[in-house]
């Protein structure tokens, strides 16, 4: 992470976080001003601000003192989880206790107008916001709280049917589990992690794939979960990309061949996992005299890198065939794959996280991620070609998940009949 590129920002928004505790405060002083306890009324009335300020303040400073050949820490996280938990509860807190004070200003100037001797007001209305506040406002603050401390094990297993016509009879039932963005450099409780990783193995598909990011920058994240992450095995076998974390770059290094050896050393371990690491080259799995393409390329991503060669990862591959690819990044897929000239029938992507933290309930779906991708999670078709969006197994920066669980994919492959 380059800090001079978000100093400034973190400096605005830790601003913008010091207004919102005066803010706050002033609703929780109004709130506890006839609480005949005094210790109660400090410890709410003060208790909060404080802490915020205390949180706003070790965050800037965990940013500020972090070494940018490292990259971020589990401090360096836990502290960004806190601050934004805080800063969301404020805001909420914050637009409540506004509306109401605004309100109570129309309010005021509707009275001196029309009545200029003045008029009986409420006395208890912005006591009654504030604590119309405090209550909407406990729901972001306990949420993030639990994101932090039990959402980001909270794997998911999501499954899906997609029927294709040109299917090989032989793999009519196929199935593919998918991982992405594993991102093990952020592993804080190995147990819960462990317990996704069997899951995922519960599940007996038939292949197993993971499309990239298995650290967050350095090779040896991985290292101590290798024997974990061994235990995936399927019947035609382990397969994996690289994603945009895996090359590096958004650490500083001493020198380009240290990058590169870190690169190498990934590739090794990807091998030690049993993952066969598909770096822009295609494979053909066979059943009963059947076969099926499975094509894998590098990172390709719009505002990423893109060392990607879908054009030699696809060489030699039978135009007629049944063809999967592995990339990490779904804008691949709007940018290149779906206007392939060869039908490219389905693209297992990742990347975006779901942002961590979104709505899927009932049919509603919402994440910021999709301000800035179109296709962000779940399954897309287009014509006879489809992309399927990872949420992701681990977690980046935010040390948490909300709303947008962590996720096992599951794919059965059918034959469409007449």
């Amino acid at each position: 992470m380059r800090r001079g590129n978000f100093l400034p920002i973190f400096l605005i928004v830790a601003l913008i976080s010091f207004l919102l505790d005066w803010y706050v405060f002033s609703g929780l002083k109004t709130l506890t001003a006839d609480w005949k306890s005094q210790i109660a009324r400090a410890v709410l009335t003060y208790g909060f601000p404080l802490l915020s300020v205390a949180v706003t303040i070790i965050f800037l400073i965990s940013f500020g003192t972090m070494r940018g050949r490292a990259g971020m820490n589990h401090f360096n996280e836990w502290m960004l989880s806190l601050f934004l938990g805080f800063l969301v509860t404020k805001l909420v807190f914050a637009i409540i206790l506004g509306l109401g004070d605004l309100g109570g200003v129309f309010v005021g100037v509707y009275n001196l107008a029309t009545q200029p001797k003045g008029t009986a007001h409420f006395p208890g209305r912005r006591k009654f916001i504030s604590e119309l506040a405090v209550l909407i406002a406990a729901f972001p603050f306990f949420g993030f709280l639990y994101a932090i401390v039990r959402g980001k094990y909270d794997y998911r297993v999501h499954r899906k049917t997609i029927y294709f016509d040109e299917l090989p009879e032989a793999f009519d039932g196929f199935t593919i589990t998918q991982l992405s963005d594993i991102h093990s450099g952020s592993f804080d409780n190995e147990a819960a992690m462990q317990k996704g990783i069997d899951l995922a193995q519960a599940q007996k598909s038939d292949l197993f794939v993971f499309t990239g990011d298995l650290v967050n920058n350095h090779s040896d994240e991985i290292e101590q979960y290798i024997d974990n992450f061994s235990k995936l095995r399927s019947p035609y076998g382990q397969y994996s990309i690289l994603g945009n974390h895996d090359y590096g770059d958004y650490v500083q290094w001493g020198s380009e061949k240290e990058k590169a050896d870190n690169l190498d050393k990934l590739k090794r371990h990807h091998k030690e996992i049993g993952f066969r690491l598909l770096l822009d080259e295609h494979i053909e799995l066979e059943k009963n005299g059947q076969k099926i393409t499975l094509v894998g390329i590098q990172n390709w991503g719009r505002g990423f890198v893109q060392i990607g060669d879908l054009n030699k990862a696809m060489r030699g591959v039978d135009k007629d065939a049944f063809k999967i690819l592995l990339s990490h990044d779904p804008t691949h897929w709007e940018e290149q794959v779906r206007k392939y000239p060869v039908d490219i029938h389905l693209t297992l992507s990742g990347h975006t996280h779901g942002a961590q933290f979104g709505v899927e309930v009932a049919g509603i779906r919402w994440s910021p991620v999709q301000y800035r991708y179109l296709n962000w999670a779940g399954l897309i078709h287009q014509k006879n070609r489809y992309l399927y969006v990872n949420r992701g197994f681990g977690f980046l920066a935010f040390s948490g998940r909300l709303g947008i669980w962590p996720e096992i994919t599951v794919i059965t492959l059918k034959k469409k009949t007449a």
